[in-house]
């Protein structure tokens, strides 16, 4: 079950976090794996290890807001059976202390990014009668999340654009979804909080952790799991949903 054996997957922001589980466990089930990631360093080491596994997959340096460049790439892919949307950054602040500098930022890479892969991506897949569509949206998409202004934003926007090119690509064969987690533990979260929060981390940490009422944040791998499943062919009749992997975070915290 969820073989992905002759099938291309292109992921983003696959260099490291949830891109990186999914980049691995795709090429496992036999993808072909492209990942799109700035991180060149990062994504090499990701390539390598799918190699040095028997898998196949390429890393591609290119930054998903230049669109002319994302369609150059997609175009030397050519075949794109899965598109998965994870490259993404956070931004902390309320509306009054969110800059335009800020919120064109966000919107830029976690916005304009995305649309620029699904530009790139949906005409090879028309071409192909066939495609499945990941996009990663986020739990503040669906709730308030104290500080997160265009952050929320931006994932609100990735939720709207699922359900826009679910609908409209239903008579191509292309389905599309979207994934809502919680705080997930990722490098990218050491970051996060050591940039934001550097005189008191563990506090946060456990803070962060607890904040799902499940106790904990998620792992990569688990949410790999979920993108796999809705990516392969045992999932051909989910289309135009939402699936928050949240710990509870949604519909527990009462």
């Amino acid at each position: 079950m969820f073989s992905l054996t002759n099938k291309t997957a292109v992921i983003t922001g696959g260099g490291s976090g949830i891109g990186k589980a999914i980049a691995l466990l795709f090429a496992k089930q036999g993808a072909a794996v492209h990942i799109i990631e700035l991180n060149t360093d990062a994504a090499a080491e990701v390539i390598k290890e799918i190699k040095n596994a028997g898998g196949d997959g390429k890393a591609h340096a290119t930054n998903v807001t230049d669109q002319q460049a994302i369609l150059n790439v997609f175009n030397e892919i050519g075949k794109v059976d899965i598109l998965i949307n994870n490259a993404g950054i956070a931004h902390v602040g309320n509306l009054e202390n969110t800059t335009e500098v800020d919120l064109d930022r966000i919107f830029n890479v976690n916005v304009k990014g995305a649309y620029n892969c699904l530009y790139a991506a949906v005409p090879l897949m028309k071409q192909a009668g066939k495609g499945v569509i990941l996009n990663m949206a986020s739990i503040a998409a669906h709730v308030g999340i104290t500080d997160r202004f265009a952050y929320s934003m931006s994932k609100g926007a990735i939720f709207a654009m699922t359900l826009s090119v679910a609908r409209d690509y239903l008579a191509d064969n292309i389905r599309c979804n979207s994934i809502s987690p919680a705080r997930v533990h990722t490098p990218f979260v050491d970051g996060f909080i050591a940039k934001n929060y550097p005189d008191n981390q563990a506090e946060v940490f456990e803070k962060l952790s607890k904040s799902q009422p499940i106790g904990r944040m998620g792992k990569p791998d688990e949410i790999a799991f979920l993108a796999l499943y809705l990516c392969s062919d045992e999932a051909g009749f989910v289309t135009g949903n939402d699936y928050p992997i949240d710990g509870g975070f949604i519909t527990l915290n009462n």
